[in-house]
């Protein structure tokens, strides 16, 4: 399951307009920001946007984090939801094992939130996945 979306944009406030209007008929809003003030550096300012079940956090649902495209920069940011820390891990050898580049090893990122464990990969286009399993989910199935 997609867990969450980094989507670069050249105006957040234009985009997060945009996508508050298209996904209302679907039940997503706006949730929150994150300041790239309260963690590592290379991590920017995001928007938030979430369906219902993300938001009210009673189950795995999705997100899409807004934030302000740097010059030159391509890609995509997909964040892929896990059952367990150990299934991140593999996933993220895994990765590794196939090409990816790594981009952050499997830890604990309690700057996002107490219970948020990822690892990070590139591919060789510059798209990226985060392997990310929230304490607060329930495994799927």
């Amino acid at each position: 399951m997609i867990d969450h979306v980094y989507l670069s944009v050249t105006d957040v406030d234009t985009a997060a307009a945009f996508y508050l209007e298209a996904l209302r008929p679907l039940g997503w809003r706006e949730f929150g920001s994150y300041s790239s003030s309260s963690g590592p550096a290379d991590v920017p300012d995001l928007f938030g946007i979430g369906d219902p079940v993300y938001i009210a956090g009673t189950g795995v649902g999705s997100s899409i984090w807004l934030r302000r495209r740097a010059p030159g920069e391509t890609g995509l940011y997909l964040g892929i939801a896990c059952d367990s820390d150990a299934a991140v891990d593999a996933a993220y050898a895994a990765a590794l094992k196939a090409g990816g580049i790594d981009e952050g090893q499997p830890a604990d990122r309690p700057h996002f939130a107490p219970g948020y464990y990822a690892a990070n990969v590139g591919d060789a286009d510059g798209n990226r996945l985060e392997f990310v399993h929230k304490a607060w989910n329930r495994p799927r199935g």
